[in-house]
Formats: structure tokens, C-alpha cells, sequence
């Protein structure tokens, strides 16, 4: 396990440009099991379908689609609906230690930093009762966590300049054929921030707000680069685990996943 070590830090600034949507799955699951520290992430995905834990994967995807632009698709830790990855798409992830959890658990202490930088941008963005990020009334973003003991995950898409309508092609599955297996994803009307922004801002510049929003709030905070050991361990979980069938087709609800 990782520790603070010589640097008497909160939290952790993970470095990754990696786009492979597997890589980063598994890269988000080595930082949860293998690190004691508090981490934060941003990060991005090439195109692809990510689905929740506990999801049926073929009743969530427009299966002849993904297969017509060879769209990955890939199963994460936490639960909760598909979501459509692109470059246009920023994701976040915090991973802490947590010892009460109906407090620290709060939806609302990861997502603040984020509305903080919106606000600063005149848009008026909310959180709403299911923990979505909205725009009048639109979503630009969906959250997700999963814990395991005294560890919580907590991760969420930012819709900057995503291709809505590669999202709205790859969520869209004939609900028919699957009733009742698994759980199954809540449509919502989507929007894009950067449709919201006065001016010119493009999806670097607006990373680097939400990264100086944090580092405000966080104040004891070290940016970490990944050792090799550090990536030749997430490339072997990616092999064995995120990029496999198994895991992101085989592993459902109907056969105990």
C-alpha cells in the first residue's frame, strides 16, 4: 500500500493522460485497493460505453451501433446507469478514507467544488435529488460511488463538448427484450456546459479551473506521478479483469455479478 511517506500530505493529485477506457478503469480500482491516501483525478476516455456494476450490459447498449463504430464498452466498481464517454467529456474521480460514513459519504461534498467553478462562470448549475448535475434542468453530469470498508470511491461525468448524438445512439437499447435484469439506466434530457458558457472556453481551460478549485479547498495536496511499478500493475488488472469479456459482458445480474 501507498502512504504519505516523507510528504505530509491530505490528498493526492493524481497525473493521467491515458485515454484508454480500460486503463483508467483499472487505474481507478488500483488507487482505491493499493493506496492509503485520499487521491483526486481528472481524467478522460477515448469513445466508449462505461456500465454500472450492477448492470446488464446488452440491455443498456444499441449493440448494432457500438459494433458499426467499434465503441468500447466497459463495466466500472460503482453502481448506477450507462454513460457515454468521449473526448468532449471530462471525468473526476475522489477516493477517500472515511470513518462516518452517512456524513462523508455525502454526494454533496464532491460535487461542490464543481458547481463552485460553474457559478464562477455565471451558470447556474444545481444538484438534484438524484445526484445528477443539472442545467435547466438538463444533465451534464451523472455521479456513482462504491465503498468497501473504510474506503469510498466517488466519480461523475462533466458533459463539456460531447457528441450528443453518439451518446443518444449508444444508450439506446430495445428495453423489451430485457425486463426485469438488472438494473437498468434512467433516461434523462442531456445538455453540453460549454452551450452555457459566456465567451470563449475551451475543455483544457476549464480542467484547469476545476484542478485550482480543488487545490483550494485541498490545501495539503502533492501531485503524484505513476511509477513504473505503479503501471505495470494497472496494465496487469486491465488484462486480467477490465479488459476481458467476463468482466464487462459476462459478469450481470442473471449469473451472480
Amino acid at each position: 500500500m501507498h502512504d504519505r511517506g516523507v510528504c505530509e500530505i491530505l490528498i493526492f493529485i493524481i497525473h493521467n493522460d491515458n485515454i484508454n477506457p480500460y486503463f483508467n478503469l483499472s487505474l481507478e480500482e488500483y488507487l482505491f485497493r493499493q493506496f492509503n491516501n485520499d487521491c483526486f483525478m481528472l481524467w478522460q476516455n477515448s469513445r466508449c460505453v462505461v456500465v454500472g456494476r450492477n448492470q446488464y450490459t446488452l440491455a443498456e447498449i444499441n449493440l448494432d451501433y457500438i459494433k458499426a463504430h467499434d465503441i468500447p464498452v466497459v463495466r466500472r466498481l460503482s453502481g448506477g446507469g450507462a454513460v457515454f464517454h468521449d473526448l468532449g467529456n471530462l471525468n473526476y474521480t475522489f477516493i477517500v478514507t472515511v470513518h462516518d460514513w452517512q456524513k462523508s459519504s455525502s454526494f454533496e461534498k464532491f460535487t461542490t467544488p464543481i458547481l463552485n467553478v460553474l457559478h464562477r462562470l455565471s451558470i447556474r448549475a444545481e444538484r438534484s435529488k438524484r445526484n445528477d448535475l443539472t442545467i435547466d434542468g438538463k444533465k451534464f453530469s451523472g455521479t456513482a460511488q462504491y465503498r468497501h470498508r473504510n474506503r469510498l470511491l466517488h466519480h461523475g461525468t462533466l458533459l463539456f463538448s460531447s457528441n450528443l448524438v453518439d451518446l443518444s445512439s449508444t444508450l439506446t437499447a430495445d428495453p423489451s427484450r430485457f425486463q426485469g435484469r438488472g438494473i437498468r439506466s434512467t433516461i434523462s434530457q442531456v445538455t453540453n456546459i460549454r452551450d452555457y458558457i459566456p465567451g470563449e472556453l475551451t475543455l483544457a481551460q476549464f480542467r484547469d479551473l476545476i484542478m485550482e478549485q480543488v487545490r483550494e479547498v485541498y490545501k495539503d495536496s502533492c501531485l503524484y506521478t505513476l511509477t513504473d511499478h505503479d503501471l505495470s500493475q494497472i496494465h496487469k488488472l486491465m488484462e486480467e479483469k477490465y479488459s476481458t469479456w467476463e468482466w464487462n459482458f459476462g459478469i450481470s445480474p442473471l449469473v451472480g455479478g
